[in-house]
């Protein structure tokens, strides 16, 4: 968080609450009338969007009025997990460079395109 977010914060914030990854989550204590209150999150860590789990993304979009209890998933739900594209932890095909770049051979249902025709 910078100087000018932390102050803002400081001076107009109201603390909801945290989640499992350590974001602590903010409202506006005043609101002007006919607008919304205001909600934000302060990161634990580099700030990434995809660090929010779905419960506190409802209730920073103003879909909920209060954060959905964690205590009510499914047992088929997965914990949250932020995305890892573009880190080492991400997805990475078969055949991709990273991976030595090798591949199977095409078994023989592909034909290349070529411009020629």
């Amino acid at each position: 968080m910078n100087l000018g977010t932390w102050l803002y914060t400081r001076l107009h914030g109201r603390r909801v609450g945290t989640d499992a990854g350590g974001n602590v989550y903010y409202q506006s204590r005043s609101t002007s009338a006919g607008a919304r209150t205001r909600r934000w999150v302060a990161y634990a860590g580099a700030p990434e969007a995809s660090k929010v789990p779905p419960e506190w993304h409802a209730w920073l979009h103003h879909t909920t009025d209060a954060p959905l209890a964690t205590d009510q998933r499914r047992p088929w739900q997965r914990p949250h997990v932020p995305n890892a594209t573009g880190t080492p932890a991400g997805y990475r095909p078969p055949g991709h460079d990273y991976s030595g770049g090798q591949r199977r051979h095409a078994t023989g249902d592909y034909e290349a395109w070529s411009p020629e025709g």
